[in-house]
């Protein structure tokens, strides 16, 4: 079994994590506001620990996964789910209800949740968008009352558990829209009738959640401004924009030095172009050894 320097750096780097950003700026290299958002996403957690993982902390006592990641500073988990994903114990999980009592645990633990809709039976992402087997065949206005009625549904037994997420994504990754292949975004105008859908379950729920929309190279400016602009001209509703950043898979594995201002240009542009407040909601890097971080 792994020590616990090693499952920490597990936890921190495998997974993906949190920043927000409100609409304000400072030129100061560090924050004490605690308010500001650390996070990560265990989606996986009930898949390792299905599969016989540990959790040690750094004095080498087995521990609460929670406990450790909150000892080490995060304050916020981001929480997948999937329409009807596998019920393999290895490569599943992600379900309402296993979604659900991922959130109570955090919610338990004082963690602040965000709920991530993939709109998919498994992993969503710019290379794929694959539609949930169950609404395969249907119409787009059959579509429409799916993501609704899902939504709902989902944020619905939230609340019965005494769950606000103060965050809710509308599709992971979306740049080339979700839900394939009616909502690409070569038809934005049914993409955004999508997304609304889903905006709109989840006010009627949860008025409070902020909904975000998600789009990789959160560097790339060009790509958000495409993406915002054609979302604005197209009414598309939600409260924050959310931004990948994975560096080291930029072209030619870059150092993360040499796109860091892109990124902090990226963000300060879209608060300001767009009236929204931003947040990194992915990022990784190349695999390091943790001493160098711990």
């Amino acid at each position: 079994m792994r020590n616990s320097k090693e499952i920490f750096s597990l936890l921190l780097f495998s997974a993906f994590l949190l920043f927000g950003c409100s609409k304000v700026y400072s030129d100061s290299p560090t924050t004490t506001d605690s308010s500001f958002v650390k996070g990560a996403d265990i989606s996986w957690l009930p898949q390792m620990e299905a599969t016989g993982y540990k959790f040690y902390n750094d004095k080498g006592v087995e521990q609460d996964c929670f406990q450790i990641l909150k000892d080490h500073g995060i304050n916020t988990i981001r929480l997948r789910t999937w329409v009807n994903p596998s019920d393999d114990k290895a490569s599943g999980h992600c379900s309402k209800d296993e979604t659900v009592a991922m959130a109570v645990r955090a919610q338990k633990w004082g963690m602040r949740v965000m709920i991530d809709f993939h709109y998919s039976d498994t992993w969503a992402d710019p290379g794929k968008q694959v539609k949930p087997a169950a609404w395969v065949g249907h119409d787009f206005p059959q579509l429409l009352t799916d993501v609704y009625d899902y939504t709902a549904d989902v944020m619905s037994a939230l609340k019965v558990k005494g769950i606000t997420p103060e965050w809710v994504q509308v599709g992971n990754e979306i740049p080339g829209g979700m839900i394939y292949p009616e909502g690409s975004s070569s038809n934005f105008s049914q993409l955004v009738q999508l997304i609304n859908k889903g905006y709109d379950a989840i006010k009627a729920v949860s008025p409070s959640s902020k909904v975000i929309l998600h789009v990789d190279q959160g560097n790339n400016n060009s790509r958000f401004r495409w993406w915002f602009d054609n979302a604005k001209a197209n009414g598309a509703k939600y409260d924050v924009i959310g931004l990948s950043y994975y560096p080291y898979w930029l072209e030619g594995k870059p150092d993360f030095m040499l796109s860091i201002d892109d990124l902090r240009n990226n963000l300060i542009d879209m608060a300001s172009r767009y009236g929204k407040e931003v947040m990194v909601v992915e990022v990784g890097g190349e695999d390091i050894k943790p001493q160098k971080y711990l």
